[in-house]
C-alpha cells in the first residue's frame, strides 16, 4: 500500500536542523550560510554586514541610521535564511 496519501508530521529533528545555522548567522551574518554550504551567499552576506557595520560606527562615513537599518536587515535575512536552508538540506 503506498504511504503518499498518508500525512506524516514533521520530525523534531526538522525543525532543530536548522537551528544551528541561524544561531550562528544571528551573531555573526553569513556563518549560516557558510555552515550550510552556501560559500558565495556567506560572502555575499557577510560583506554587506562588514560595510553597514562599519558605516554604522563610523569608520566609513555614510549616514549612521540607514547603516543601522541595513545591517539589521541583513542579520535577520542571514538568520532566517540559514534556519530554512539547513531544514531543506536535513
Amino acid at each position: 500500500m503506498s504511504k503518499a496519501l498518508v500525512r506524516t508530521r514533521g520530525r523534531k529533528s526538522d525543525n532543530v536542523a536548522g537551528l544551528v545555522p541561524a544561531v550562528c548567522s544571528a551573531f555573526v551574518p553569513g556563518v549560516g550560510q557558510l555552515l550550510n554550504g552556501d560559500i558565495d551567499k556567506a560572502i555575499g552576506v557577510f560583506v554587506v554586514a562588514a560595510i553597514s557595520g562599519a558605516s554604522f560606527f563610523g569608520v566609513i562615513p555614510l549616514l549612521g541610521s540607514v547603516a543601522s537599518l541595513i545591517y539589521g536587515a541583513t542579520a535577520l535575512y542571514a538568520a532566517a535564511d540559514g534556519f530554512l536552508q539547513g531544514r531543506k538540506k536535513r
